[in-house]
This record gives C-alpha cells, sequence and structure tokens, in this order.
C-alpha cells in the first residue's frame, strides 16, 4: 500500500502564490499614485509654491495701482485695480503649472531617478493625465488663494464663475502641457529658465494683463490676437468683473485647440521616451 502525504505535509510543501494585481485598460491606481506624488511634493514647500505667489501678486496689485489707479481710465465703471487683479491670478497660476511639471521632470532626470517614473506598468497617456493633472492642481490652487486674498481689496463682481473656472482650468493645462515638453527637452536647468525668460514672461507680460489691447494702434493689436496667453487672462477677466476684450468662444476655441494639440505633442514625446531613456 503507498502511503499518502498528511495534510500537515501537503501545506508544508505548497509553494505560496505570490499576488498578481491585474491592470485593466487604464491603471488607475498607477495614474493616482503619480498624480498624488506630484501633489504631495509642491504641498511639502507651500510657503514657497502657493504663499509665494500669492504675495508677489498682491505686491504687483499694490505697487501698480498706486502708481496707475488715477491715470488709466478702463471705462464702464471699472476701476483699475479691477481690471488688473484678474490678471495677475492668471500669471501666478500659468507659471506655478508650468514650474510644477517641467521642474518635476528636469529634477528627476538630473537626480537620476526618472527611471522610478518609467518602470511602472504606466503607459504615455496615464504618464501624461499624471503629470498635467498635478500642474492644474497647483495652478488652480494658487489662483483661488489669490482670488480670495485679492477680494479683500479688489471687488470682484462673479460675473461668470462657469466661464472663469474654464479658462482657468484651461490655461492650467495648457502650461502644465507646455511644461511637460520643457521639462523633457531640458537638459539642465538653465535650459528652463531660457523657456521662463524668452518665453512664459514676455508673452505674458504682452498680454494685457496691465493694459487694454483695444489701446494698442494698429498691427500691435493685431499681434495681441496672436499671443494665445491673451484669451487665458481674457476668458477669466471675463468671468470675473464682466469685461472682455474679445468674444469669449474665440478664446475658448482657441484653447480647446492649443490644448489638444499641445496634449497630443505630449503624448508623443513620452510614448518616444524623448530625451528620458537612455
Amino acid at each position: 500500500m503507498t502511503d499518502r502525504p498528511s495534510a500537515s505535509n501537503a501545506n508544508a510543501d505548497a509553494v505560496p502564490v505570490p499576488f498578481v494585481r491585474r491592470v485593466g485598460p487604464v491603471n488607475w491606481i498607477g495614474v493616482w499614485t503619480l498624480y498624488e506624488k506630484e501633489v504631495r511634493r509642491f504641498l511639502k514647500v507651500i510657503t514657497q509654491t502657493v504663499f509665494a505667489p500669492v504675495v508677489t501678486s498682491l505686491l504687483f496689485l499694490s505697487i501698480f495701482t498706486l502708481a496707475l489707479e488715477r491715470s488709466i481710465d478702463i471705462g464702464d465703471g471699472i476701476s483699475y485695480s479691477e481690471f488688473l487683479a484678474p490678471g495677475l491670478v492668471v500669471m501666478a497660476m500659468m507659471q506655478n503649472a508650468f514650474a510644477n511639471t517641467s521642474s518635476s521632470i528636469m529634477i528627476s532626470k538630473v537626480q537620476g531617478n526618472i527611471v522610478d517614473v518609467l518602470m511602472p506598468p504606466l503607459g504615455p497617456g496615464e504618464l501624461l493625465a499624471a503629470f498635467a493633472l498635478g500642474g492644474v492642481t497647483r495652478g488652480m490652487i494658487v489662483g483661488v488663494s489669490t482670488v480670495v486674498t485679492m477680494s479683500f481689496a479688489v471687488g470682484f463682481h462673479a460675473a461668470h464663475w462657469p466661464v472663469a473656472i474654464f479658462f482657468a482650468v484651461s490655461a492650467s493645462l495648457a502650461m502644465a502641457l507646455i511644461g511637460i515638453a520643457a521639462g523633457m527637452w531640458a537638459e539642465k536647468f538653465d535650459h528652463l529658465s531660457s523657456v521662463t525668460n524668452f518665453v512664459i514672461q514676455p508673452l505674458a507680460f504682452l498680454s494685457g494683463t496691465f493694459y487694454s489691447i483695444d489701446r494698442l494702434p494698429g498691427i500691435w493689436n493685431q499681434l495681441a490676437h496672436l499671443n494665445p496667453f491673451f484669451y487665458m487672462i481674457d476668458g477669466v477677466r471675463y468671468g470675473l468683473i464682466g469685461w472682455s476684450d474679445s468674444d469669449p468662444l474665440v478664446g475658448a476655441a482657441v484653447l480647446t485647440v492649443m490644448n489638444l494639440l499641445l496634449g497630443l505633442l505630449c503624448y508623443m514625446l513620452l510614448k518616444r521616451g524623448y530625451k528620458i531613456r537612455s
């Protein structure tokens, strides 16, 4: 008669089966984890990433209001400070949305831990979504904080809140996508600084933040309408105080097309592993 192994011996000889997590068409857990990492990264230095931009925007508002409030007449019963505030809000949002994605990718490349982002089962679309949403979150937190702080000094009429939210999210998304592309292209922090100093800031300052573009003569007025940053600021300004230099529907169309093209560009760069894979 053949001896049968006891139940205890069978259990002892059994090989433990490792837990296998099944990933569907979209790795939602992976996207959320990377997004959470991006948000926690800037919240750990909230004084630098949120409070500092708010204070800077308030300083701009105070200086320009004291210097130009009496000399500039916007019309329609709108004071210069009311006209200026939405532009400063959007500028702060744009700069921080760009900084969040570009610095995250750049720091990972310099420190050599970009592999920690590339190794998990995340496709280019999932990486794009997590990075972009992180930038949008930072931009919106800065924007809301700036609006709340400025509301004590400037009367926002809250004319069209849904419009303001749409343009704020679209502006943050556009700058987050530009930050992803810039972070992948840059090989050192000087390259990122060049993008900020020679592209972002000039377009932001020439977008009608401090003046109405209707006052610009001839070709300068036409060139201002070719600046996508103008539509970001003009749309938020329309939503907050009801003033607009252009049709908000045109601005919404421009930003939608811009974000689609930027999203496609970033997707292709991530799919190729442009400058992030050896």
